[in-house]
């Protein structure tokens, strides 16, 4: 089967690689038809993924049909149409009982396994550990194109974002960085009621963008000063709520200036580099500060949403490939200003 290898840090191929096929009982093989890159993607071609060795097949999303079943897998059939989720679960650990996949004991201690430490899905198939605690059979009216932006993104901004900081009715949301994730979080935090949403980047063809996801008002962090004009939107108060969806220190420290006493800071972004925390201001502001891996939990809840048409996740892709095209899919990704680009779908 053809599948995209990292060979290295700021090299990768799409090449022939020996066929997905199962390993463990509880297995499944899955044909992919259609697949997405993410940020976490391309640190690994930089490099910033040392757990990822040459040779690894990348990719930890995708919609596909299964094609083969393990001997222990009951509930599942070949046929299925299924999302294969960025975090696998073996539904029995301490963790994944607490809700809290992302670190699946079974697996390694971390959920995150596809295109990390086993075979990815950037591949014509992929196999499935622990299918029927992992992957979520689709229903009809949900498209491939749909389905695919459940496996992280918008699970990621809901869970690690909006969640984690408790939105509430009437809150004021900063989302600091309104790429795909920092999108992703605005169009969830409506879903509790949040009265005001600020998007805050340096592009404005995203600014524009993310008034279409649901955001209220648009503060250019190139142009204007970002902290006048939030304490300007909340009564010189701040937010109650801030995320942060970049992953650089510069974005972080700007969160802490925006957040009011007694609220709360999300941090959704990847960072690289260490990130100075100012104790010495926050202590006495009773500021909350959360960070996480998406747990993929709320998948079923917003997989309804979308069925229901509620969210409508299909604009979340701006630029659509082949398999075949995946470089190409790679190099529109990695340019994503140059190209207007949010995410890309890749199909079969």
């Amino acid at each position: 089967m053809k599948a995209l290898v990292f060979q290295g840090p700021g090299s990768m191929a799409w090449t022939d690689v020996p066929d997905a096929r199962l390993i463990d009982p509880t297995d499944v093989v899955v044909r992919v038809d259609t697949t997405t890159i993410c940020g976490t993607d391309l640190h690994i071609l930089k490099g910033d993924v040392p757990a990822v060795t040459a040779g690894r097949v990348l990719g930890h999303e995708a919609v596909g049909v299964i094609t083969e079943v393990g001997s222990a897998v009951t509930s599942l059939a070949a046929g299925d149409r299924v999302l294969v989720p960025a975090i696998t679960s073996c539904g029995k650990c301490a963790s994944c009982k607490s809700a809290m996949p992302s670190h699946c004991a079974t697996v390694g201690g971390i959920g995150w396994i596809f295109g990390h430490l086993i075979d990815g899905t950037q591949a014509e198939y992929v196999r499935v550990p622990y299918a029927e605690t992992s992957v979520h059979v689709l229903p009809k009216g949900v498209t491939n194109e749909q389905a695919i932006f459940l496996a992280d993104i918008l699970p990621t901004g809901f869970e690690i974002g909006v969640q984690n900081a408790h939105v509430q009715p009437g809150d004021t949301v900063v989302v600091v960085g309104v790429g795909p994730v920092g999108l992703a979080a605005i169009r969830t935090a409506g879903l509790y009621g949040a009265a005001n949403i600020i998007a805050v980047d340096l592009s404005e063809a995203r600014l524009k963008r993310s008034l279409s996801f649901g955001a209220d008002e648009t503060i250019n962090s190139g142009t204007e000063d970002v902290r006048a004009r939030v304490l300007e939107l909340t009564n010189g108060l701040g937010a109650q709520v801030v995320i942060e969806a970049v992953g650089i220190p510069a974005t972080f420290e700007l969160c802490t200036t925006l957040v009011r006493p007694g609220g709360s800071i999300a941090n959704v972004g990847v960072h690289g580099k260490p990130v100075d925390l100012h104790l010495e201001d926050l202590w006495i502001n009773n500021i909350t500060i959360t960070t996480g891996l998406v747990n993929g939990t709320t998948i079923p809840t917003l997989l309804d949403l979308v069925a229901s048409e509620k969210i409508d996740t299909g604009a979340f892709s701006t630029h659509s490939f082949g398999l075949d095209q995946m470089i190409d899919a790679y190099d529109v990704f990695a340019h994503a200003d140059s190209h207007d680009a949010l995410k890309v779908t890749i199909s079969r």
